[in-house]
């Protein structure tokens, strides 16, 4: 009997020029070996406790990432997913500021739009689609898009995140009361954008203790 083959892959998702892109990388063997797809790779019993373990080594060594967010988001499994043989991959998808992509500098990481179409391998396709689903559907009671907007930002360029990962335009006014509600953001003391000729704006970011959980409202953004 032919051994199921065990992988995982991660969905890393940034926003560059408000559009929602996620990073791709050319398949250094086969099946489909030089053609775009998610970083993934097989998990290593001696190595991984466990599978998380497995996503975050796989997207230190693929792409140089530490991503400040990471989430499991489904099992994808089957016969039919792999020309190898019968297949299962732990999925996690992965939050990342652009910059944090450009600082890494990893040359062979491919950015593509989530909203066009991506002709990509295996299952990707709906790895992607139900990795986006996710995030848009988060985005609108919880501090997901907090993870795209950076250490620091200020609240304009927040609801910028917010309406770009929700498609629409939101009310300043409801928006910083929904924000105030969460109680999860804190001033950088002493800390505004400069060189804008309006006046300096404040410099917020997640509070400390909030950086590692999700912050949720009742009702939506």
């Amino acid at each position: 009997m032919q051994p199921v083959i065990c992988t995982v892959d991660v969905v890393l998702l940034t926003l560059q020029d408000d559009a929602l892109r996620v990073a791709l990388l050319k398949r250094d063997r086969e099946p489909f070996k030089g053609v775009l797809a998610l970083p993934g790779g097989f998990i290593h019993p001696d190595d991984d406790a466990q599978t998380q373990d497995a996503a975050l080594r796989v997207l230190r060594n693929k792409t140089g990432i530490e991503p400040p967010y990471l989430e499991q988001l489904a099992t994808f499994s089957g016969p039919a997913r792999d020309p190898r043989g019968w297949s299962v991959s732990v999925v996690y998808y992965a939050l990342v500021p652009h910059d944090v992509i450009e600082r890494a500098g990893h040359q062979e990481v491919r950015l593509a739009s989530v909203d066009k179409p991506l002709n990509l391998p295996f299952d990707h396709r709906t790895i992607v689609d139900t990795a986006v689903a996710r995030l848009r559907s988060k985005s609108q009671y919880s501090s997901l898009p907090c993870y795209l907007a950076g250490e620091a930002f200020t609240l304009p360029q927040l609801q910028r995140t917010y309406e770009a990962l929700m498609g629409e335009p939101l009310n300043k006014v409801s928006f910083r009361r929904k924000i105030t509600e969460m109680d999860m953001l804190e001033p950088i003391q002493g800390a505004f954008t400069a060189g804008s000729a309006h006046r300096p704006a404040q410099l917020y970011r997640l509070k400390p203790e909030l950086r590692d959980q999700l912050t949720l409202i009742e009702r939506g953004i």
